[in-house]
């Protein structure tokens, strides 16, 4: 599609002729575009309408070729759906979820997905070498004893004699089970002849004009209705329900490993069609290339015993790992709640389990609100965002205060401090460096939007001077106190020595504080949201063409289909619901048991703060930012960073703030100095990074560094006072 002519002031051939080599430039790596199911971050020439815009690549452009096309970042979005989710979740500033809410047209996917949902009935003419480590794995782990235990059903099957059929076919599983790999199982069609036992040893099958298959002739002595009923009672008495269990195991156990989800399959699929067919009609054989498969329906045929695709995987359209830590949150509330005397477990094992549950809870709940925000309009859309876009971070802090407060244990509210630092400082800090850094690994250099980026580091900025204004004011202000001075030189007018000391804001019954930094704290908890709201403003309204979102059908022609969406809006809300109420109660069980962790622990509260309890939510995005990274998207992966960074100033801390004032707790906002040069010292060197719009691995290993520095400040730090 030709793109209108942009003037230039050097003159209209060395327009054109930049023009040109752009356009051709992105109609090169256009041709060449993968797969358009995740986020891309593309630059075009300048406002041209969505449907007729070309499109390039984030790749490593000369400026000299394509200046023109470094202006904005377009997302890109398979539908109208995931368009609306898009504008409402990623122009927000809230955490990005890479997956859809649509499902994908099965015509657009890639062969490798493809074969992730394949019934594993399918014969292809050459599966390769069957001798694969996967393949000895399955054997190691599953074959050998499930094979065994075949062997041991079709003896107690041949005791039962009426049950000598169904032993016949344990003997044939045990062989295929112990090595199923290029072997196929297949349901077939009993001639009528060998039914009524007309056809001798010799006679060939009429399917295939070859020897009949053994276990059609034994039909001849049980043809009856009397002994077939007889088997098929010992069978499903006897044998199927210990089969039944043992691959139910195996099923359980292959699928929480995610890469043996062929064998998962492959036991499913045996357990509901092979085990409950008619001896008679399960012909098992090994695949040959010059065979000709038998006319009957194909029930089993696996290759491989492993797929490491298969972190792809979706159920519902939900991530097989979310589905797998599922049950992890189901055993936390039983134990947490059943066992309180920790008579089967202690806290530290209580409280590690809350907080891993609290991943899975994060990706239902953000999957939630981007399939809220797709089916509604904007309004709903930044309602729902709004209220549950940080639910997971507050309720652990709110639990925490409310804890706190009833014990009257301040420590608490400084594990609270600590914790927002620790996501201020990650997310600023190491999910950008380790995106860099993995990135840069398969990309020499990155470019992303460095205009996106910069408004995010000037509201950083603007909220990191307001969070810790209040601080500042207690240093300038409050009087020092110390708990222990001893006199260095013997002299009353000589130095002292001094420990413990802190700035006390209460001096004269709390003038200062409730008279000074209280107000101060309520001006700034409500300048801070506002700033957030002139920020969206900005990036919605006003310079909305630092985002263009629009759908994009030029590259794959499958794209004009209808949007069919993986939940509904209330199933969604629902889950979102379910989802916020395990997350409370998850929350509370952490702040239940982490107080021996705190009293008992030699390691300082500090630390536990800013690593444990700030960074363990955020994997989900931890995990999303990397992938974009791979995928030469930087600019999400950045935008990922910031944006959370940014929820935590603008957004949590004012909350906070407005809960202390309806339920009194321990929390002010007045922070440690390491806290506070921490902070700042992240933002001005993210921000320093940031100015070119460019990056490496280098850089990437810098911040990633200067991240594990202050870990190590954090670690070796003495405990806060109050703690």
């Amino acid at each position: 599609v030709d793109v209108p002519k942009i003037p230039d002031s050097r003159g209209d051939s060395d327009g054109s002729r930049r023009g040109s080599l752009c356009d051709r430039h992105c109609a090169t790596i256009n041709n060449v575009q993968g797969d358009l199911g995740d986020l891309g971050c593309h630059l075009h020439r300048p406002r041209v309408p969505p449907a007729t815009s070309t499109l390039c690549c984030c790749q490593q452009h000369s400026e000299e070729v394509c200046e023109s096309c470094v202006v904005k970042t377009t997302l890109t979005a398979e539908n109208a759906v995931e368009a609306n989710k898009l504008s409402n979740n990623y122009k927000f500033g809230f955490k990005k979820w890479k997956s859809h809410v649509t499902a994908r047209p099965w015509e657009d996917r890639s062969e490798i997905v493809k074969e992730l949902y394949s019934d594993l009935n399918v014969i292809r003419g050459s599966g390769g070498s069957t001798l694969t480590c996967g393949n000895v794995l399955y054997l190691l782990l599953f074959g050998w004893w499930l094979s065994l235990l075949y062997v041991l059903v079709a003896a107690v099957m041949f005791v039962t004699i009426v049950g000598a059929p169904y032993g016949r076919l344990c003997w044939d599983l045990a062989r295929y089970f112990l090595w199923p790999f290029g072997k196929v199982i297949q349901k077939v069609e009993v001639p009528k002849s060998h039914q009524v036992c007309e056809a001798g040893a010799g006679e060939s099958s009429a399917l295939l004009g070859g020897p009949t298959p053994r276990r059609w002739r034994p039909q001849c002595w049980a043809g009856t209705g009397y002994w077939q009923r007889a088997g098929a009672v010992a069978w499903l008495c006897l044998g199927y329900p210990v089969l039944a269990l043992a691959h139910g195991l195996v099923c359980v156990t292959a699928w929480l490993l995610i890469v043996l989800i062929p064998v998962a399959k492959l036991s499913a699929r045996s357990t509901s069609r092979v085990l409950l067919l008619p001896p008679e009609r399960v012909l098992i054989r090994r695949l040959r290339m010059t065979e000709v498969p038998l006319e009957g329906e194909v029930i089993l045929c696996c290759y491989r015993a492993t797929n490491p695709y298969y972190y792809k995987y979706a159920v519902d359209g939900i991530n097989v790992f979310a589905v797998n830590l599922l049950p992890l949150v189901l055993v936390t509330l039983v134990l947490g709640y059943v066992d309180s005397h920790n008579h089967l477990t202690g806290s530290a094992v209580k409280f590690t389990l809350a907080l891993l549950s609290i991943m899975p809870l994060s990706y239902y709940i953000g999957m939630a609100i981007a399939s809220i925000s797709a089916q509604s309009n904007f309004a709903v859309g930044a309602v729902v965002n709004a209220t549950f876009g940080s639910i997971t971070e507050l309720t652990f802090y709110i639990t925490a205060l409310i804890k706190g407060s009833r014990e009257g244990n301040r420590c608490y509210a400084e594990v609270v401090k600590s914790a927002l630092t620790g996501t201020l400082v990650g997310c600023v800090l190491f999910v950008p460096g380790l995106c860099m850094v993995i990135g840069g690994i398969r990309h020499q250099e990155q470019r992303f939007n460095s205009r996106s980026a910069g408004v995010s580091s000037a509201l950083l900025f603007l909220s990191v001077g307001g969070v810790f204004a209040p601080t500042l004011f207690s240093k300038v202000y409050g009087k020092l106190v110390c708990g222990e001075c001893h006199n260095v030189t013997q002299n009353p007018l000589g130095h002292y020595l001094c420990h413990n000391c802190h700035f006390d804001l209460m001096e004269n019954n709390g003038t200062l504080y409730y008279s000074h930094v209280q107000p101060l704290v309520y001006t700034v908890s409500l300048l801070l949201p506002a700033a957030y709201l002139i920020g969206l403003v900005f990036t919605l309204k006003t310079h909305s063409h630092i985002y263009d979102i629009h759908i994009s059908d030029c590259h794959m022609p499958g794209h004009h289909h209808s949007a069919v969406v993986h939940w509904s809006r209330w199933r969604a809300l629902v889950i979102l619901l379910l989802s916020t109420l395990c997350m409370s109660a998850c929350a509370d069980l952490a702040t239940e048991h982490i107080s021996p962790i705190l009293t008992n622990s030699t390691i300082s509260q500090y630390f536990i703060g800013i690593t444990v309890l700030a960074m363990v939510p955020e994997l989900p995005e931890i995990v999303n930012g990397i992938q974009f990274a791979l995928q030469n998207n930087l600019s999400l992966s950045i935008e990922i960073g910031n944006c959370i960074a940014v929820q935590v100033c603008m957004l949590q801390i004012p909350i906070l703030v407005l809960f202390t004032i309806f339920y009194p707790t321990n929390f002010t906002l007045v922070f440690s100095d390491l806290h506070v040069y921490a902070s700042m010292f992240s933002v001005v060197l993210m921000n320093y990074i940031f100015m070119d719009g460019k990056c490496d691995y280098f850089q990437g290993t810098v911040l990633v560094m200067v991240y594990f520095i202050l870990l190590a400040v954090y670690f070796f730090a003495p405990s806060p006072s109050g703690c």
